[in-house]
């Protein structure tokens, strides 16, 4: 009879008050991240399924091998850490399967796949016309692969150190100068995360894509 190995949780502070990152010693989810609002979107997901049964949990996000739980103001994290982190130390040394089938079908992830090529060709090009035409009316410096551009910056400079702090950056868009961004974890709703975006993220893409970017905007998804 082969015993499991024990599994390590701790609980560890990130920047928003509200949430807390556990972090165990195996991997949750080799790429990507999800996140849940509430347990009606969690029903692929029996660990954020049960959180959900927990008074006063709020979102529960999770990607490589930390889970990060934010909960609503009232509740006092003194009296649930310990409860939470035994929790999540426990389903993990079940053996319980973490996800049921994909875990990204209930996160609405991008990829469908386009019945006509030719179309979805033609489409491309024209998006692409128009940023140019708008970007010249609008003074910005076009450059047709900024999006590639920004989402290599984000993800050199700035995903380590959000994951860090137990959350997420994604790139959503890029328009007329202003990139829009989706934060996701302990970084949605931090109160430090607007002087992140202003003072960090958009002085350095400002800096690396002078006269492309004005400002950088954080957006629900």
């Amino acid at each position: 009879m082969n015993t499991p190995r024990p599994i390590n949780v701790y609980a560890e502070l990130t920047p928003n008050p509200n949430s807390i990152k556990f972090v165990a010693d195996v991997m949750l989810l080799e790429g990507g991240v999800v996140e849940y609002m509430n347990k009606a979107e969690a029903v692929n997901c029996p660990l954020a399924f049960q959180l959900f049964d927990f008074s006063g949990i709020d979102k529960v996000f999770i990607t490589a091998n930390f889970v990060t739980i934010t909960k609503v103001g009232d509740i006092d994290w003194f009296e649930i850490t310990n409860i939470i982190r035994e929790f999540v130390r426990g389903f993990l040394m079940s053996g319980e399967a973490l996800f049921f089938g994909s875990p990204f079908d209930a996160n609405h992830v991008p990829g469908k796949k386009n019945d006509n090529p030719e179309i979805a060709a033609n489409k491309t090009i024209k998006v692409a016309e128009v940023k140019k035409e708008v970007a010249l009316l609008e003074g910005i410096a076009f450059d047709p692969d900024i999006d590639k551009k920004i989402m290599d910056l984000l993800d050199e400079y700035v995903r380590p150190a959000v994951e860090g702090d137990g959350g997420a950056i994604h790139f959503k868009s890029y328009v007329n100068g202003t990139v829009n961004v989706v934060l996701k974890g302990a970084c949605s709703g931090c109160p430090s995360s607007t002087v992140t975006l202003k003072s960090g993220i958009e002085n350095m893409l400002k800096q690396m894509l002078p006269g492309s970017v004005r400002e950088v905007v954080a957006i629900s998804e």
